[in-house]
């Protein structure tokens, strides 16, 4: 993602185009995490699942060398991207499954994907430096490749092993504080759209190299593994809603300091150490409350809906409107939306806060 944005507009993309391109990857979770998860939840066989999605994500994605026009591309994302949003939700509940009662020790796992995300920013940031955007299209397909061969290895057996217990699903996401937590994931994950979408282009339009922005990125995603590290001894001291409330309020006040002081490196790499609160400590705790709200049999749903609905819904949300509003008011204003967004979700998780801590009915 980091590199994507870069990638179009060198292929002739506009800031609209390029915001509706990348809101359709994301646009994409709100309906195939919960297509898949229904499946899994009903067939089982989650790795098996898995596999098929990875294969079938690296295959279409292989496209991207034929796709020339913004309608193509356009359908190449969505024909891949349903695939490709098949698997995290169903990786995050194995995870959980195997974990028992030590989920909270998930974050110690899920470091590793940000370790991953570290080397492969770094990596790609050199060769964009030297070698152009052409290159970016190449090491994503050989990324989706060792997923899908890495996938091939992971276990089945103890993955699909559920306490039998039959919850009925539209019961549980029409209670309050499930729909609240939801809420706020949307209004959260809309404004990390922005991010996701139009920082490296942002930065670069301030002056700064691909191999700055490379670092800047890695920084992050850097401060976001120390505090995977720290997050078992932080959920005993803090309840997961107090964390996920501090993580809004600290991405509200970074997206301000991205849009105000661009032009001063000091600031931006601080902004970038809030990384560690706006997706590190806030997804914790939210894959925390996700696996408490959904009980034994729609684990497999639960995960898919807060996927769908944040990381998709939101995300493409605040994709679209980055693209519009830079082309209409300037980059700055992407980031101005962004912080309105978080500060938005702060303000419906306080409303809302107390019925985080009540329990679901769940018969």
């Amino acid at each position: 993602m980091p590199y994507w944005g870069p990638f179009l507009a060198d292929r002739g993309f506009n800031e609209a185009q390029i915001g509706s391109l990348i809101a359709l990857i994301m646009a994409t979770k709100i309906i195939a995490p919960n297509v898949w998860g229904w499946v899994a939840d009903h067939y089982g066989h989650r790795m098996r699942l898995v596999r098929v999605a990875s294969l079938f994500s690296a295959l279409i994605f292989s496209g991207i060398f034929l796709a020339d026009s913004f309608w193509q591309l356009a359908a190449l994302m969505v024909f891949f991207s349903f695939f490709w949003n098949a698997s995290l939700p169903q990786v995050e509940v194995l995870t959980l499954s195997h974990l028992g009662e030590n989920k909270a020790r998930y974050g110690r796992i899920r470091l590793w994907g940000s370790v991953g995300f570290i080397v492969t920013v770094l990596l790609l940031g050199w060769l964009v430096e030297y070698h152009g955007t052409g290159v970016v299209p190449k090491v994503v397909l050989l990324l989706y490749v060792l997923i899908w061969l890495s996938a091939m290895l992971m276990p089945e057996e103890k993955a699909a092993q559920f306490p039998v217990a039959e919850h009925h699903f539209g019961r549980l996401i029409r209670q309050p504080q499930i729909f609240l937590f939801l809420l706020v994931c949307f209004l959260l994950q809309a404004s990390h759209g922005a991010y996701y979408g139009f920082y490296s282009l942002y930065m670069e339009q301030a002056g700064y190299s691909t191999a700055m922005i490379g670092v800047l990125w890695a920084l992050g995603v850097l401060a976001e593994v120390v505090l995977f590290i720290i997050m078992p001894r932080l959920l005993q001291r803090l309840s997961a809603v107090d964390v996920l409330l501090a993580s809004i309020f600290l991405a509200s006040l970074r997206w301000l300091l991205t849009a105000l002081f661009v032009d001063s490196w000091a600031i931006m790499i601080s902004s970038q150490l809030l990384h560690a609160a706006t997706f590190g400590s806030f997804h914790a705790a939210a894959i925390h409350m996700v696996h408490d709200y959904f009980p034994g049999k729609v684990q497999g749903r639960g995960q898919a809906l807060y996927s769908s609905l944040s990381f998709g819904a939101g995300g493409a949300l605040g994709a679209w409107l980055s693209g519009h509003l830079w082309l209409q008011w300037g980059a700055a204003s992407v980031f101005y939306m962004a912080a309105t967004m978080a500060f938005l979700g702060l303000l419906v998780g306080l409303a809302g806060r107390h019925y985080f801590f009540t329990s679901v009915k769940t018969n």
